[in-house]
């Protein structure tokens, strides 16, 4: 399959505001590339055609804080090129006894005995676990898993599937993912299949209105961009069960409060946490058991 890769060089000071416009804007086709020692960053996305990659480099360059430092390079991948590009951006990390690991690295990953090991090939969906907001409702999963009993979960918007997948190998009952882009739900698909899941998570393409219609669960995340988690707080606190948890990331630090009013509107009487990783934060709402 031939595939269209655009990039770009950019100020290596801007690295860190343009990975924070890519996230915000749900822009899961284009990464930050960084070289540390030699203080220089990319953007690199990757497209069906050249003709969506210039579209969508026009609409990205528009949003930018900071100019590119040159044009846009255009070329064609191969399926091996385009499989090499991302492996520089996913590496291997730990949560409990939880592991996160590239595929590729399975012929030297060495398990710890009585731990957990998630197979990951992210292919071009967002959701390797190295990015702020991941890791937040991955350990927000992780703990928990240490409350029983074990009921159902709905992953909204599940990128590679590491989410919904993690709740699988964390022996949750029931599991539901959905993602409104075609290409995460096969990529998801792909590492269920990797890691012996076929099956355990029904993934199926959706947005959140149509994924969470008639659907409650215990456990309900959704790591989305807070301006959609606002617009959608009713729809996705209907979908957590009496006494279950709604665990939300994708939200900017400074953005926490704005999140939390919004919710606390419609969610009287829930018991609400956060945290702050980074430049990021999750909100966590708990649904009393009677209400």
């Amino acid at each position: 399959m031939a595939l269209t890769e655009v990039k770009v060089e950019i100020p290596a000071a801007a690295a860190e505001a343009a990975d924070d416009l890519l996230l915000e804007s749900g822009a899961a086709n284009w990464s930050v590339l960084e070289d540390a020692i030699a203080r220089r960053a990319w953007l690199i996305g990757i497209f069906p055609d050249p003709a969506a990659a210039a579209a969508q480099w026009a609409e990205l360059q528009a949003q930018l804080p900071t100019p590119p430092l040159a044009p846009a390079d255009l070329r064609t991948l191969t399926d091996g090129d385009w499989r090499d590009s991302y492996k520089a951006h996913f590496h291997a990390w730990q949560f409990g006894r939880l592991h996160w690991v590239p595929v590729w690295e399975k012929e030297t990953f060495r398990l710890p005995a009585g731990e957990a090991v998630l197979w990951l090939d992210p292919g071009l969906a967002f959701g390797t676990g190295n990015h702020e907001t991941t890791r937040l409702c991955c350990e927000r999963l992780i703990a928990l898993a240490g409350l029983a009993p074990m009921g159902r979960v709905i992953d909204a918007g599940c990128g590679s599937g590491i989410l919904a997948l993690s709740a699988a190998l964390l022996d949750f009952g029931s599991i539901a993912a959905f993602d409104v882009d075609p290409e995460a739900v096969r990529v998801s698909e792909e590492n269920a299949a990797l890691n012996g899941l076929e099956g355990r998570v029904r993934f199926f393409v959706g947005g959140l209105i149509e994924g969470l219609a008639g659907r409650q669960a215990e456990i309900v995340l959704a790591n989305i961009q807070a301006d959609v988690l606002q617009r959608e707080r009713a729809v996705l606190l209907g979908a957590v069960a009496p006494g279950g948890t709604l665990a939300l990331s994708g939200i900017l630090a400074i953005e926490r409060d704005a999140v939390r009013s919004a919710f606390a509107t419609d969610a009287a009487g829930w018991a609400v946490d956060s945290r702050i990783m980074g430049e990021w934060c999750d909100v966590t709402l708990r649904r009393p058991a009677a209400w």
